[in-house]
């Protein structure tokens, strides 16, 4: 059983992806090119945004953002305590100072609530200035920006949205990748939409910064390559990359539904035994991880090596709350309670999650982890 099934998928478009690849080869096409443009266009179009800007990979994409609007030394960026390095590397890597907060329990994405107290804490206690709410689509289920819109707002910040896992979520009907003043994603291959390689993607309506994008993503770049108007980066989606994401866009769509019927078949078995993630009142799941939660961490781990020993991988999506990673020691300390993303890390336990899982894989993984629960009873 794979975790995240795409040597099945690639049998399913073989003829297809084989075709695009070859057709680069064929034309030496290897960077830049028409179908880094069309790319672009069908991306946007898809988000229904007006400027969508390919790069080298999702953590460039967020640092890009960032250096688009010029944070820097004495900055705060808020970032969620549970999530994926790279949402908070990118902020000592521009000279600024993250700031962890805490999250909601059912849905492990960024806390409202935590956030605004996480504000008010800086303002009141720190010397540095408010500038970014990093929210993480996390797990595929868009943050709750309506409820972080208006924080925003009220301290005049900006948001930045890491899509990196929630390309193809929707909160009634507005797509994953619209909601931040710039939003990124990524096409690592096991993201709901991934390419064959590392690749990344930024998503914003404003034409000035759509155009600082582009430059800082080629060498700081002026009216052409070798005209160098600013310091910036060396980060290109090569055209390969681009062609496979042009056929697998095609079917993307169809995927995310298949992966939607997994999820609601995991939680009608699952619900009464762990607990579930919960998708809130109009927002769309691009499930790109289920993850559930045990009452400890002895009975994940358990549950993890049973699991294992009957053919069936898992994952644990975060061991570690990014407050306390090794990384982030030196940076300026912030007391704020990040408990409930402490408590998370001990217990969480990511199951497979593909279009191709059947109801015999599936049965197989409730019927275990039922067992275990009916040993703990």
């Amino acid at each position: 059983m794979e975790f995240r099934d795409l040597k099945r998928q690639y049998q399913l478009h073989k003829q297809d992806i084989d075709a695009a690849i070859q057709n680069i080869l064929n034309h030496a096409d290897f960077i830049g090119g028409s179908k880094i443009k069309q790319l672009e266009r069908e991306l946007a179009a898809y988000v229904g945004v007006k400027h969508c800007i390919t790069c080298a990979n999702g953590t460039d994409a967020l640092q890009l953002a960032l250096m688009t609007w010029k944070i820097g030394k004495g900055d705060a960026v808020f970032v969620p305590d549970f999530t994926f390095f790279s949402s908070g590397e990118v902020v000592p890597l521009v000279n600024a100072t993250p700031v962890f907060v805490d999250i909601e329990e059912d849905t492990y994405n960024i806390s409202p609530e935590s956030l605004e107290r996480a504000i008010v804490y800086v303002l009141e206690n720190t010397d540095l200035n408010p500038k970014v709410i990093v929210a993480v689509d996390l797990f595929g289920q868009p943050a709750d920006f309506i409820q972080i819109r208006k924080i925003a707002d009220k301290y005049h910040l900006l948001i930045l949205e890491d899509a990196a896992q929630g390309f193809g979520g929707r909160i009634s009907g507005k797509k994953a990748c619209s909601f931040g003043d710039i939003a990124t994603t990524s096409f690592f291959p096991a993201k709901p939409l991934g390419c064959y390689g590392d690749g990344g993607a930024i998503f914003t309506d404003h034409d000035e910064w759509a155009e600082l994008l582009r430059s800082y993503c080629v060498h700081g770049k002026g009216t052409d390559k070798y005209d160098n108007v600013r310091i910036g980066m060396n980060s290109r989606l090569d055209t390969i990359q681009s062609a496979i994401l042009l056929e697998k866009i095609k079917f993307f769509d169809e995927e995310t539904a298949s992966c939607h019927a997994v999820a609601e078949e995991y939680t009608k078995h699952l619900q009464n035994i762990v607990d579930v993630p919960v998708i809130k009142e109009g927002m769309y799941s691009a499930w790109a991880q289920y993850t559930i939660c045990f009452h400890s961490a002895e009975e994940r781990e358990q549950a993890a090596r049973v699991l294992k020993e009957n053919g069936i991988p898992t994952a644990v999506y975060y061991r570690k709350p990014m407050h306390i990673q090794g990384a982030f020691r030196d940076c300026k300390t912030i007391g704020l309670d990040c408990g409930i993303t402490e408590k998370i890390c001990e217990r969480c336990l990511s199951l497979p999650m593909h279009p191709y899982l059947n109801r015999k894989d599936i049965e197989k993984i409730v019927t275990i982890i039922g067992r275990m629960a009916e040993r703990r009873l």
